[in-house]
């Protein structure tokens, strides 16, 4: 390797996962009997991004986030939050799809580093789609928050990983993520290295400040590889 690393960390959805969910939404919806909208989706964020702001801040626990945002839609249908909001992970498995590139990515690294997932997603899908996609057998450790009961960017979830890693030097460590705030700022605060996934080339919020910046896996891999 042309980096010292001896672990590389992913973020979950949008890292190494497309993450459509107007696409698991509508296909969740359908059998429930509903025509999903592009103008249902911008209510249902609304409530959705907040939450996640708050699950992120430790103001609400993972099973809240995942009642309390289908709520209105239970009330309407007549079934549980819960319900819905297992059709909804069952919907995004089914859909689900490693972004360009990170097959390749994760053949080459295979031998000259561990990887390990840490991810703010939840149980039941995570699984699944590492299941169904092939996937799993690249990755040395699967961190999920809603498992450890603290979200990124907390530096709770990383001293977990760490010690499930064998408390390697922080240093050799690398943190890959496209959410400068969970993903970035949280390996900084864990003292590991990041790279901020920033496909979309938006400017880094203040004060957060990544090692490094690449748009696209394979730009990670020449990064990584000198391939």
């Amino acid at each position: 390797m042309s980096l010292p690393y001896q672990w590389i960390l992913f973020d979950a959805d949008e890292t190494l996962f497309c993450f459509d969910a107007f696409a698991g939404l509508k296909l969740m919806f359908q059998g429930f009997g509903v025509d999903f909208t592009p103008a249902d989706f911008d209510e249902y964020q609304l409530v959705n991004k907040p939450l996640w702001v708050d699950y992120q801040d430790g103001k609400i626990t993972a099973a809240e986030l995942q009642t309390i945002r289908f709520e209105p839609w239970a009330a309407k249908l007549a079934v549980t939050a819960l319900t819905l909001n297992s059709a909804f992970l069952s919907a995004m498995a089914e859909i689900c799809a490693p972004l360009p590139g990170v097959r390749e990515l994760l053949a080459a690294l295979q031998g000259k580093a561990k990887l390990g997932i840490i991810t703010n997603g939840f149980t039941e899908l995570q699984t699944v789609r590492l299941k169904r996609t092939g996937l799993q057998h690249h990755f040395d450790i699967l961190v999920i928050s809603e498992n450890v009961g603290i979200a990124k960017p907390d530096v709770g979830i990383f001293e977990h990983a760490l010690h499930l890693m064998g408390n390697p030097a922080r240093n050799t460590v690398l943190m890959v993520g496209d959410n400068p705030h969970s993903d970035i700022q949280g390996g900084i605060n864990a003292g590991i290295h990041t790279c901020w996934y920033n496909v979309h080339d938006h400017q880094a919020p203040a004060g957060i400040a990544p090692h490094y910046q690449v748009s696209s896996h394979h730009a990670l891999q020449s990064l990584l590889l000198g391939a």
